[in-house]
């Protein structure tokens, strides 16, 4: 899940939104098509997570030192992934998952800088061997906001020799995996990740420049490793959409890494507001919950990411919606209704020739959403508070997945619950000029 990339970068965003929102009115209503034909049984269902947020025994890391500062909730055990991996696996390949997305921890892995944990790297093997024998394929994600605390000492990503550790660990990683023939994702959502360490003061607005260039840099010499050693890879650095802003958070890292990309990884979240403008879609925010859902702006994200990629394959790597620690939503937006609406876009985007291959939801369970247990986003709800078992709950949407992943989607005549926004600004202007209708 991701957060803002930073208030002084997004600022000129509400602006633009004003303007935009002033501008070209809605195009005539007209009527979408009257069915839509299933995914097909190559379409990829997944669940995704990352390690910090779920697996709990947190080694020392950037994160951790923030979290011990008091500025945010303590994280106790998280869910403990790593006591409960099995079960979890289990449950995900009972809705018919076929991927199953994971990070492996840099922090964990090399504790220390001269040497890795082989028992922490056998204990990954045995999580991506579970998944592989339950029918589904790893979705392996190098860099998930998460590095060791001996790399925090050296300055992090202000360090000019980071690039050099991170590739280290990174080449390790891709050495005792690349053989399980995973899906990667090198880098976590790059522009959410430098809003994450201007957030928790490991960088100023000055550097976040030079973290964009470290980090393209970085996925631009892994994703040449992962092929000497996997020559048929795929690999991607997912994309965290920002509404009415995309193009000036994400394109900068975009366009460092435009020539090594074999799928396009997008997250979509929230629809756009002046708020989410200004304050993106931070995880750690309060009320986030309340946050306009726009469940079409998935069809406009990928839209958006076809027409400057004709040919690439596309994969929503992260998607779903918060509740405020499992209570209804101010907006009455169901778990279950809100996944059949985004899955039913997902359709129309397929039947517009936009090549989706594949759906991970965010996420199996809940977590530790980068400072708060209150925001809920799994379709297993874990009390982490008051649930000393941390026993998973099945929500609403969990027969809801297993359906769709059944059925391949929803039915042929499937009708959204929320209506497209006449005039979304999700991708201006052409979410705008060329929107998308409802049956």
């Amino acid at each position: 899940m991701r957060q803002s990339k930073g208030r002084r970068t997004l600022a000129g965003c509400a602006t633009t939104l004003i303007v935009l929102t002033a501008g070209p009115g809605a195009a005539p209503a007209a009527a979408g098509p009257a069915s839509v034909a299933p995914l097909g049984d190559d379409f990829r269902w997944g669940v995704s997570a990352s390690g910090f947020q779920s697996e709990g025994d947190a080694p020392d890391s950037n994160w951790t030192r923030y979290i011990a500062g008091g500025a945010v909730e303590p994280y106790r055990q998280s869910v403990d992934f790593l006591g409960n991996y099995a079960a979890d696996i289990d449950r995900a390949a009972g809705l018919g998952a076929k991927v199953y997305r994971i990070s492996i921890e840099w922090a964990r892995v090399q504790p220390v800088p001269d040497s890795w944990d082989e028992p922490a790297l056998r204990t990954y093997e045995q999580i991506v061997d579970r998944i592989i024998a339950a029918g589904m394929k790893p979705m392996l994600t190098l860099d998930h906001w998460v590095y060791p605390g001996w790399a925090a000492d050296r300055g992090g990503w202000r360090n000019p020799a980071m690039v050099a550790d991170w590739l280290r660990n990174a080449r390790e990683v891709v050495h005792r995996f690349a053989g399980r023939d995973p899906l990667w994702v090198t880098i976590n959502e790059p522009a959410a990740y430098v809003g994450t360490e201007l957030r928790i003061g490991a960088l100023t607005p000055a550097e976040a420049p030079l973290m964009t260039d470290r980090l393209a840099q970085a996925h631009n010499e892994i994703y040449d490793f992962i092929h000497l050693l996997q020559p048929t890879a795929q690999v991607t650095s997912n994309l965290g959409y920002v509404p009415a802003a995309e193009t000036e958070v994400n394109q900068p890292f975009v366009d460092r890494i435009a020539a090594k990309l074999d799928f396009l990884g997008v997250d979509y979240y929230f629809g756009p507001t002046a708020q989410t403008a200004l304050a993106g879609t931070d995880a750690g925010s309060p009320d986030m919950w309340e946050l306009p859902e726009q469940t079409e702006g998935i069809y406009y994200a990928l839209r958006h990411y076809a027409r400057l990629f004709p040919g690439k394959p596309l994969y929503v790597v992260e998607n779903g919606i918060p509740t405020e620690d499992g209570r209804p939503r101010p907006d009455g937006y169901t778990r279950a209704d809100h996944l059949r609406d985004t899955v039913y876009w997902l359709q129309r985007a397929r039947a517009d020739g936009i090549d989706v291959r594949g759906y991970n939801y965010w996420s199996l369970t809940d977590n530790y959403e980068w400072g708060s247990y209150t925001p809920r986003f799994g379709l297993y709800t874990v009390d982490v508070d008051t649930d000393p078992t941390l026993t998973r709950h099945p929500t609403d949407a969990v027969e809801t997945f297993a359906t769709l992943a059944r059925d391949g989607g929803v039915p042929a005549d499937y009708h959204p619950t929320r209506p497209p926004v006449p005039c979304s600004l999700v991708d201006p202007p052409a979410s705008c000029d060329d929107p998308v209708h409802a049956p």
